[in-house]
Formats: C-alpha cells, sequence, structure tokens
C-alpha cells in the first residue's frame, strides 16, 4: 500500500497536528527553516543523539523540539538572531567549558544561545547533555526507591 504525503502548513508545525510524530515534526522544522538555523538545529540534534542513543524526542509548547531521557534534557527554541538550548535543570550542571550563556539568573533552567557562525563546542556539550541525563536518571532512581 502506498502513503500519501500530505504537506504541512506552519500551524499543523505549531500545533503538533496532522498525526506526525515528534521527529517528524522536528525535521519538518528544521526544513521550514532552511537557513543556518534549521543548520544548527539539525547539528544540536545529531551531537543530542550521538550523546545518548536512547534520547526520546518530544513536540511540546506549540512547536518547540524537546529531548527527553527520564524527564526533560533540553529543549531547542529557534528565533530570528539565535538557536536556543534550554536545559531544564541546568543551574544543577557542572559547566567546566562555560557553554551556559544564557538565562544564567534562574534557579533552575539554563541557557546556551548559539548565534550565526559560532561555532559549538560539541565535546563539552556532549558532556553537558551525558551531565543532564546522569541527573534524570539519578532522581528517577530515588523516587523508584521510595
Amino acid at each position: 500500500m502506498r502513503r500519501r504525503t500530505i504537506p504541512m502548513k506552519n500551524s499543523d508545525l505549531k500545533e503538533g497536528k496532522g498525526g506526525n510524530s515528534p521527529s517528524q515534526l522536528i525535521d519538518a522544522r528544521i526544513k521550514e527553516l532552511s537557513d543556518w538555523r534549521g543548520e544548527t538545529l539539525a547539528r544540536i540534534r545529531a551531537l543530542i543523539k550521538q550523546a545518548d542513543p536512547e534520547v526520546v524526542e518530544e513536540w511540546k509548547w506549540r512547536g518547540v523540539p524537546v529531548w527527553e531521557h527520564d524527564g526533560i534534557i533540553c529543549t531547542g527554541e529557534t528565533y530570528k538572531a539565535v538557536v536556543k538550548m534550554t536545559f531544564a535543570k541546568g543551574a544543577s550542571l557542572d559547566d567546566p567549558s562555560g557553554l551556559f550563556n544564557s538565562s544564567l539568573e534562574g534557579n533552575t533552567r539554563r541557557a546556551i544561545d548559539i548565534h550565526e557562525g559560532e561555532d559549538i563546542d560539541e565535546k563539552a556539550l556532549k558532556a553537558l547533555i551525558l551531565a543532564a541525563v546522569a541527573l534524570n536518571t539519578s532522581k528517577r532512581a530515588v523516587t523508584r526507591r521510595r
């Protein structure tokens, strides 16, 4: 049986309509951006998957890619001048490479703003992702024991 592909509208992307999986919606967002932001989001996504092959992709809050492993690791928001990776529990993570450069004043989250033309320290980012996964899994293990 042959599947028919139905093109998505921007409103479908925002709302997560059309029966598409979160991964398909993230694919569509990357394609829709078709500029440095899409390339950056695709690169971030690849690094997250390399760091944690068990990561689960979600699509939340009217169009935000989210990566989870026993809780939210980070989000990948795209704006006109920046791609923002927000780590849900970033304030609890060690950041020896100083990747966090945004949302530094909060008690919980921390973010990395990536601007056009900036390089990504892949090794440091993967270490941060693994630290977020370790934090999520350790908190989940404590919750299970109770």
